[in-house]
């Protein structure tokens, strides 16, 4: 058995593919620049021998990439039940934030164990997507093999609650015997093996029209009663479950009382339980002003996935080789803000998540990985893909 500590891992060659799909910005709501992305990776992939299968995009969504490899030494064939590599290529920076001279251009920071590599999407998930394949190629390259087939999903509204691509991913996973996603590692570089329960809700209000200079009292603002609501919403939040209001729309004309607003709210529960009885708090708000409508809809859910036995059974190989590559400790825990593992994990397929790179400043300008957590973090990839089995 090859020892994932042989394999021919260098950082700067990873940083530099790291690079690569960095710059190939892709935002969510532009399919054209995540359908750049999924070119890149499937090139990336046909390199490394995968059969590629592109699957259109739906609902206005970029499309996805399947690959599986049929090399004899990757589980002796790509159509039984294996490995699934699940990951997404979207990211919630627009075009041009990777930009040279944009606010989130790829650079490099520090030095040592403190180096820091910054860019659109490096962390939340490029980096571990990256490195993910890294681990097949250097298996390859090695003439090491794995006791199972090892397929890759990757997916293109993550970022959005997975609509357009949920059905897909609980298809694929449910062909497989476990699936490893290399979302980021928690801040103590640990992994995860549950995640709460993810709920998306659209709200609206309608108000009354009027001039707001000259008859501002007859109007009725649909604003006003919204930022009324988001106050009532963002003071549900509590340990057990949190709500936040992340996009607001409303109003055409700055003389004009506005009919119309729209948001968007998340909420967060650690339980299924706590999750609905949010979901009935939320439910039961009313107008707080005559001749307003206000209402809540339930769009987007991920349920909660909890530690089960052979979910900790894989967190124990995982932490085993993570002791024998020198990483030492590998602490898994439920984490927030959701993951497409809801999902498999809430299947019942055994999965583990987290698996990716260190690092920080997740959905911000300051987002970036911990350059010395690639080699490791490849070798663990590694070190699972070998050495997983039915």
């Amino acid at each position: 058995m090859t020892h994932p500590n042989t394999l021919p891992f260098d950082t700067e060659r990873l940083l530099a593919g790291i690079r690569s799909w960095v710059e190939t910005e892709s935002p969510t709501y532009d399919a054209a620049a995540v359908n750049r992305m999924m070119d890149l990776a499937a090139h990336d992939l046909a390199v490394l021998g995968a059969r590629i299968e592109r699957i259109p995009g739906r609902m206005g969504f970029g499309d996805c990439v399947r690959a599986r490899f049929p090399q004899a030494s990757l589980g002796g064939g790509a159509d039984a039940p294996g490995i699934l590599l699940l990951s997404h290529l979207d990211t919630v920076h627009p075009v041009g934030t990777g930009a040279p001279g944009g606010p989130l251009a790829f650079r490099r920071e520090g030095a040592g164990a403190a180096e820091r590599a910054y860019g659109p999407g490096i962390c939340d998930m490029k980096g571990g997507a990256y490195l993910a394949l890294a681990a097949v190629g250097a298996i390859l390259a090695a003439g090491a093999s794995t006791k199972l087939p090892i397929s890759v999903l990757l997916t293109s509204d993550e970022e959005v609650g997975s609509p357009s691509t949920r059905a897909l991913i609980e298809a694929e996973a449910a062909r497989q015997k476990v699936v490893l996603i290399p979302e980021p590692a928690r801040s103590d570089g640990g992994v995860v093996w549950g995640r709460y329960a993810i709920a998306r809700f659209a709200l609206e209000a309608v108000g009354r029209p009027s001039h707001a200079g000259a008859r501002l009292a007859e109007g009725r603002s649909a604003i006003r009663e919204m930022a009324t609501q988001v106050l009532a919403i963002e003071a549900m939040s509590s340990e057990e479950a949190t709500t936040s209001v992340g996009v607001i729309q409303g109003g055409a004309w700055v003389n004009c009382v506005p009919t119309h607003c729209r948001a968007e709210c998340l909420a967060m529960a650690k339980t299924q339980a706590d999750l609905d009885a949010l979901v009935a708090r939320l439910g039961a708000l009313r107008p707080s002003t005559p001749d307003v409508r206000f209402t809540i809809t339930p769009t987007l859910t991920r349920p909660v996935w909890e530690p089960d036995a052979k979910g900790r059974a894989l967190h124990a190989r995982a932490e085993a080789i993570a002791r024998a590559i020198g990483i030492g400790a590998l602490p898994a825990s439920s984490a927030g803000g959701g993951s497409d593992g809801n999902f498999t994990g809430a299947m019942g397929v055994p999965t583990l998540d987290g698996l990716g790179v260190l690092g920080g400043g997740i959905h911000t300008l300051e987002e970036h990985l911990l350059v010395s957590s690639l080699v490791p973090r490849a070798r663990l990839l590694a070190g699972l893909l070998m050495t997983l089995e039915g």
